[in-house]
């Protein structure tokens, strides 16, 4: 689509709703700034411009109108949840320059790689793995796993344009589907997970922690992780069922890089400490912002990363801005009441019906309504909240509505090949085509849906989530 024609798409949005009647029960305000979120999601899904830049005209023209004051559209930079993602793509950045994120994965198929289904499952460990340590699940997918599954497709003979069935697209489809469950069992272990633990805190009033996540999460995610690559095996199974030769590649790779180096150790170690202090937070009240950036702080002083490095992530800054101007529009919009407003307005088309139905229902259309964004954060800016407060409205535990709802949003990335940033990856190295990748899509969300809200609620039962 023509930039100009996106940009004109993105004018038309906002002056139809600006001028729209404002609706009873809210202020003039209130629908103003209503009309420059929406048009910064539609702009977020055209992307007419870079992100980053979309959010910042979209702060700048509320301050210049006078929506806002400037303290107030600044206020969203201070956020801790900004931080503390920023923080964590810096971790990422020692694990990939050091190599460690190759490393586990090389060491992994080194020991399990005898046979394809084998060799999903270590793949698939390995995403597990250096999750929570990488907030970007692109980067995760993209600049450490896709050049190993791209390699041990090949030395198999497996290309996008030769025998791609032979094994390279079942360990595509496999690794793409983990990242996505990688994604959701860890508070950090992607982007707009951020974003989902500050609209639950302003608009439903619910304080995540990375251990109430981990722990909500444990025992779906588990099941899922097992059950996903053996799926996936059935439904879209390799042609080759043994797989000596990845050993044998992998061990290759672990000589050509040699002993385990000191900058090595040393993220292991930070890494770890950082993840204690994650997990006990609530015993220690260790902030978790405060805790990141001290992670942060041990690289840089034990050489692991230097400045240039922290200078050189742009995906961090660029969070840093996107983030910090949505977290904002939402704040005040929370202020001002019109999450409020929507839930009893909304709700009252479920009045009668069991809060379990309800939030079934909304999870549903949530996660199916995706096939309409490219990418996961406009999705949860559009719908996170006020789904949300709907759940809420309708007598569902706050706590459980916001994480049904967080876990969803990484799950439903996997049903189309433009869904988040790993599937365009994974669905342009060409091993699968898109009526494969939307069946497989399909087949694993309902196997998802199943185990997340068949053997999770249960689970969440237990946990006093509900």
């Amino acid at each position: 689509m023509n930039r100009y024609l996106k940009v004109l798409i993105c004018a038309i949005v906002a002056i139809a709703i600006w001028f729209t009647p404002v609706p009873e029960g809210l202020t003039e305000l209130t629908w103003h700034i209503l009309a420059i979120f929406i048009t910064t999601v539609v702009a977020f899904i055209l992307q007419p411009l870079p992100v980053g830049a979309i959010a910042l005209i979209a702060i700048s023209f509320i301050m210049l109108t006078g929506m806002m004051t400037t303290s107030e559209a600044l206020k969203g930079f201070s956020s801790t949840t900004v931080w503390l993602i920023v923080a964590a793509f810096l971790y990422a950045k020692g694990f990939i320059k050091t190599g460690l994120g190759r490393r586990i994965a090389y060491l992994l198929i080194r020991g399990f790689g005898g046979s394809s289904l084998r060799l999903g499952y270590t793949l698939a460990l390995s995403d597990m793995i250096i999750a929570p340590a990488t907030p970007s699940n692109t980067a995760r997918a993209g600049g450490i796993l896709f050049p190993i599954v791209r390699g041990v497709s090949s030395s198999f003979g497996s290309e996008p344009d030769q025998e791609p069935r032979k094994i390279g697209a079942y360990l595509m489809q496999t690794v793409f589907h983990s990242n996505c469950l990688s994604s959701s069992m860890f508070m950090t272990a992607s982007a707009p997970n951020a974003l989902i633990v500050s609209l639950a805190a302003s608009t439903l009033f619910v304080d995540i922690s990375w251990g109430m996540w981990t722990l909500s999460a444990l025992v779906p995610g588990i099941v899922a992780f097992i059950t996903l690559p053996l799926v996936i095996y059935k439904f879209y199974p390799p042609e080759i069922k043994k797989t000596p030769q990845a050993k044998a590649l992998a061990q290759a790779e672990l000589e050509k890089m040699g002993p385990v180096s000191r900058d090595e150790r040393m993220t292991i170690g930070i890494f770890l400490l950082s993840l204690l202090a994650w997990s006990t937070s609530k015993l220690t009240g260790l902030d978790a912002t405060a805790v990141a950036l001290s992670g942060v702080c041990l690289m840089l002083m034990t050489h692991v990363i230097n400045w240039q490095d922290v200078q050189s992530e742009k995906g961090a800054w660029d969070i840093l801005v996107w983030l910090g101007v949505m977290i904002c529009m939402a704040d005040k919009l929370n202020q001002l009441g019109l999450f409020k407003w929507f839930a009893v307005t909304t709700s009252a088309l479920f009045t009668g019906i069991p809060w379990e139905i309800t939030l079934t229902v909304l999870l549903v259309v949530y996660c199916y309504s995706h096939y309409f964004f490219a990418g996961s954060t406009p999705h949860v800016v559009a719908m996170y909240a006020a789904f949300g407060s709907v759940s809420v409205a309708a007598g569902a535990p706050p706590m459980m509505a916001a994480l049904s709802l967080a876990f969803v949003t990484n799950l439903m990335s996997g049903i189309s090949h433009y869904g988040n940033g790993p599937a365009v990856i994974y669905y342009g190295a060409g091993y699968v085509s898109q009526r494969d990748w939307w069946r497989l899509g399909f087949i694993v969300m309902l196997i998802n849906i199943v185990i997340w809200f068949g053997l999770g609620a249960v689970w969440w039962k237990i946990l006093g989530l509900w």
